[in-house]
């Protein structure tokens, strides 16, 4: 991977998009690292959660490029657009959880990049948009159904028929952010939360992942069946027989084995 760089902290990894000198803007090439890095990090079986943030001190991903994009054919926007879909999917449905660590510009395709992610945090200097509808075209990454599923659809049709962005403040307000940070402080308590949450049993906690990310696509029928049975495959890990045999026993429990 050229534009992707992935670091390693015990379970958690650090995925970094490095293209600081074109803001990080999606590429075809990068989109090709980024599904490179969704079959690493689904290969390590040792990393329990995934931060991604942008290099730099202006962009998580400032877009994509729109130099690539600009003389597209039909066929060719419907392909670029397949192309960049298709690996966010896989971000979305990665088996870990996700977090995305924004500093600075998050705009068309770094918005929807976000968005594919369980969890977002960002810095006070944050900017989020949808601005497609001004350059003549739609989003094309998953920004017309992540952001209404996120923060509504009012909320969403208006960022996106007006083109305009949002600060973190505003981000937050909305629910499109979970926590906003100094600028300095947000790589540590990214950290801090893909550590928090790699301290759990991590078979436990993608199931959690799945039966949210499954049950909010069925009826609520449909949705406690998918529940129950991730819950019942919980009780065949040696993860939950130390879990739960820890707590009867009033002390803390070993690191878990992911087994």
């Amino acid at each position: 991977m050229r534009n992707v760089l992935l670091e390693k902290k015990e379970h958690i990894a650090i995925a970094t998009i490095n293209r600081p000198q074109a803001l990080n803007a999606l590429n075809s090439e990068v989109l090709t690292d980024l599904d490179e890095l969704v079959a690493e990090v689904t290969a390590d079986k040792d990393i329990y959660a995934l931060i991604l943030i942008g290099a730099g001190e202006k962009a998580f991903v400032a877009g994509a490029d729109i130099g690539e994009m600009s003389g597209l054919t039909k066929e060719g926007g419907e392909a670029f657009g397949e192309h960049g879909n298709g690996v966010f999917r896989k971000i979305e449905t990665l088996p870990i959880p996700t977090v995305a660590a924004v500093n600075g510009f998050a705009l068309g395709g770094g918005c929807e990049l976000s968005m594919s992610c369980d969890i977002r945090i960002c810095s006070e200097n944050a900017v989020f948009g949808q601005p497609e509808a001004g350059l003549g075209i739609t989003p094309g990454f998953g920004g017309t159904q992540r952001l209404a599923r996120l923060v509504g659809a009012g909320m969403a049709k208006q960022m996106i028929y007006t083109a305009k962005n949002i600060k973190a403040d505003e981000a937050l307000r909305i629910g499109l952010v979970n926590a906003v940070y100094p600028a300095e402080e947000l790589m540590a308590q990214a950290e801090k939360l893909a550590g928090a949450i790699a301290k759990n049993a991590p078979i436990a906690v993608r199931a959690c992942k799945k039966a949210i990310n499954e049950g909010l696509q069925v009826d609520m029928d449909q949705a406690v069946v998918i529940e129950e049975k991730l819950f019942g495959s919980c009780f065949e890990t040696a993860d939950q027989k130390e879990g739960m045999g820890a707590f009867l026993e009033k002390r803390k429990h070993a690191p878990y084995l992911n087994k």
